[in-house]
């Protein structure tokens, strides 16, 4: 696999978000994946528990816009990428590798269909916070999402808005 970086001047520094008080600001997450519907159910969800979700359709879109953030000198980097494994143009590890190789170090989960062994030993040498399988059970990606938001952020307190009584979610399938 021969990974390019990505289009980050030299001069510049890839920012983070600054450290965040409870309850001041919501979290950014990027979630990249091809299928609409599932896209949709998962930034309902992530938005369900109070963050702010930008959706993606593919890995070239999650990078053009990491790159369009950081050529516009914006300190609003995602806080969270979650994106599938296995999507047209660039797959999640794919995508994965370039962004460790251009120097950003945003959390990323990666989800997929294909959860063995292998890709799940390739996810976290590169980086990957956690490895989620499908299907998945929209309960589990927030779990997973606050947990790495957690480790990005031992202070901060997270608090997941319960769902409403007898809404039901019904579980991503590929």
């Amino acid at each position: 696999m021969h990974v390019h970086a990505l289009s980050i001047p030299e001069s510049q520094t890839v920012h983070r978000n600054p450290p965040i008080v409870a309850g001041h600001r919501s979290r950014r997450i990027l979630i990249a994946e091809d299928d609409v519907a599932m896209r949709r159910l998962m930034a309902a969800a992530l938005r369900a528990a109070g963050h702010r979700v930008v959706e993606a359709s593919d890995g070239v879109d999650v990078v053009q816009r990491i790159e369009s953030t950081i050529w516009a000198d914006r300190h609003d980097l995602y806080d969270v990428i979650v994106s599938d494994m296995t999507m047209p143009g660039l797959s999640g590890l794919d995508m994965l590798a370039m962004l460790r190789c251009s120097d950003v170090r945003t959390p990323f989960i990666l989800v997929t269909a294909f959860g063995d062994a292998i890709v799940r030993a390739e996810a976290k040498a590169l980086g990957a916070a956690e490895v989620l399988a499908k299907p998945l059970e929209l309960e589990t990606l927030q779990a997973a999402v606050e947990r790495v938001l957690h480790a990005a952020d031992p202070g901060l307190v997270v608090q997941v808005r319960p769902r409403r009584r007898g809404s039901r979610i019904a579980p991503i399938r590929d």
